[in-house]
């Protein structure tokens, strides 16, 4: 049975696309990674994207299982990792690419889920995932969830999107839906929570303006909580504050927001601030944090 911590009335969650580490001095430093987090006051929820393990290939890159970095720079959290990219390294090993979660709250069940990936051979792209997790809020079990959709294809970005919103519906659908799990404790069949109740934050790599953000939020058939713009709830009608280019990038022209934190219907009333870090270099992207209670 998950457990909140007792007494704890609010919950922070961090967003950031730390880029491997590598801030904008082309400098890979995990541990400024990890002082940056701690600066920004602290967070139950971390979720992490472009985290890397095993891959030299990446500009400044050395190499090394930054998940096991970051555990180590992160103690008292638990690390969930979810690559999207999981290849050979010519080494007899493997290199892996993708987004990690690190929680101060209990864990339950989760899932990596591989995103479409439908031919556009009109750009490059790569493999993208969501990772999800049932954690245990000190308002009850929620799901977190934390992608990066594809950058130069808005064909698959589109795809990704439609199949979040279908997994959103599923888990749905298994709130709903008795199932049979009796006499399976610690078998297979044994069923855990996986509430509709969610949070799902990441790099989507859209502007705030783009249709992909409007379809991501559109109302779900089958009844299941909409998701809505933390931004939005809190600033109805005002332009979202910038996560991109506040310092100068190479692929965006202008300040922009690319990473969000969306939330279900049902969470929105407990949603009392949304925030972004202008000042961090550590990255190309700027840290984005929400905090209910």
């Amino acid at each position: 049975m998950l457990a909140a911590a007792e007494g704890e009335t609010h919950m922070k969650l961090l967003t950031w696309n730390i880029q491997w580490g590598r801030g904008l001095d082309g400098r890979v430093d995990l541990p400024r990674i990890a002082a940056e987090i701690r600066r920004l006051g602290d967070a139950d929820l971390i979720c992490l994207q472009e985290v890397a393990v095993n891959f030299p290939g990446l500009k400044g890159n050395d190499g090394a299982d930054q998940m096991a970095r970051l555990a180590a720079l992160l103690p008292g959290y638990t690390p969930v990792y979810a690559p999207a990219t999981d290849l050979p390294d010519g080494r007899g090993g493997r290199k892996r690419f993708g987004n990690a979660l690190f929680s101060r709250l209990p864990v339950g069940q989760v899932w990596r889920h591989l995103l479409p990936w439908p031919a556009d051979p009109a750009v490059p792209s790569m493999q993208r995932v969501l990772l999800e997790a049932v954690v245990e809020g000190p308002f009850g079990p929620l799901r977190v969830m934390t992608t990066h959709l594809e950058y130069y294809s808005a064909v698959q970005r589109l795809a990704q999107i439609d199949a979040i919103r279908a997994l959103h519906a599923q888990a749905g659908a298994h709130g709903r839906t008795p199932r049979r799990g009796e006499g399976e404790e610690g078998g297979s069949f044994q069923v855990y929570p996986r509430p509709p109740s969610a949070l799902l934050c990441g790099d989507m790599n859209f502007p705030a303006t783009a249709p992909e953000r409007a379809r991501l939020l559109a109302p779900i058939d089958d009844g299941s909580p909409a998701f809505l713009d933390s931004w939005s709830v809190l600033h109805p009608g005002v332009p979202h504050a910038p996560t991109v280019g506040i310092h100068p990038v190479d692929f965006v022209d202008a300040p922009a927001c690319y990473d969000f934190v969306f939330l279900t219907e049902d969470l929105a009333p407990r949603l009392r601030d949304h925030g972004v870090d202008p000042v961090t270099r550590a990255s190309d992207h700027q840290p984005v944090w929400v905090e209910l209670g």
